[in-house]
């Protein structure tokens, strides 16, 4: 893997087909001093965007790409820093771009975001003959199909040439046991070589039993510096054997990071992700 600072501020949505994932942000949900855990996957002619945050659209702006080049979306669960950036982006490609971005969404999640996330805002823009607008009048749906094939529900997909693989989660609320009893949220799993967890509470399972299936090549885990709520604390994510630690990078953490990284070193972490740099492979 190399690591590659992005050069002049300017963003590009395709390369010479390596596999890149670029952190649009890092930061956790109210990070001040960075941007937040919003990850651009970008691979020949062909991304995905994994999340959209309140703060991505302005944040990918400033990189010299409007939100509305982007053609791909997968959102992992439903917070404000990973889906406040979608309204603008589902309006813009209504009454401006005019065109429907991609998103890869299963059923059961498309209902949740539609319902209790984006009607207010979109549905009614418009209304023809007593029908209101929809999720299908702003997206065109990739629906990813059931793996069956795994101990906890996973769904595959291919955007392009990238293939992606999504599982549930443990996120919230702070006293699920277990992902069955949790919200809905999810993890990305890159063509079989990278594990992007997102938002999770320390779930030892979920990056045990992946690794054990992919050996991945690098894990971005979900971590802050203190333990309790609903995200893995780097304490925690200590209880990992030091090969997955040596492999772990850690994302979505507060903006207290310098005085935590003499312990992120002393624990043999990877390291901290850093926005705006590409993770090439």
């Amino acid at each position: 893997m190399e690591i590659i600072t992005l050069e002049h501020k300017k963003l590009t949505l395709e390369n010479d087909g390596k596999l890149e994932l670029f952190f649009v942000g890092t930061g956790s949900a109210f990070t001040k001093r960075q941007y937040q855990t919003n990850l651009l996957i970008i691979k020949g002619k062909d991304h995905l965007l994994v999340d959209c945050g309140t703060k991505c659209p302005q944040a990918l702006s400033e990189l010299g790409v409007p939100v509305t080049n982007i053609n791909n979306f997968l959102i992992t669960h439903s917070h404000a820093d990973h889906i406040g950036g979608l309204e603008e982006v589902a309006l813009l490609g209504r009454y401006f771009s005019r065109k429907k971005p991609n998103m890869v969404i299963t059923e059961t999640y498309q209902h949740i975001l539609w319902d209790m996330s984006m009607r207010g805002g979109c549905e009614y823009n418009e209304e023809d003959a007593g029908d209101v607008l929809h999720f299908k009048d702003f997206w065109e749906v990739i629906r990813p199909q059931w793996l069956p094939d795994y101990t906890r529900e996973t769904y595959g997909v291919k955007v392009g040439g990238i293939d992606i693989k999504i599982m549930r989660t443990k996120h919230i609320p702070d006293s699920s046991s277990d992902w069955q009893s949790s919200f809905w949220s999810c993890g990305v799993i890159i063509d079989d070589r990278i594990f992007f967890t997102s938002d999770t509470r320390y779930d030892h399972d979920l990056v045990e039993y992946f690794e054990s299936r992919f050996n991945f090549e690098a894990i971005f885990h979900d971590c802050q510096f203190f333990t309790g709520g609903v995200h893995a604390s780097i304490d925690e994510l200590n209880n990992f054997s030091p090969a997955i630690k040596k492999k772990m990078y850690l994302t979505h953490y507060g903006d207290n990071w310098e005085e935590n990284e003499p312990k992120i070193a002393e624990y043999g972490f990877a390291g901290l992700a850093r926005q705006h740099v590409f993770y090439r492979f």
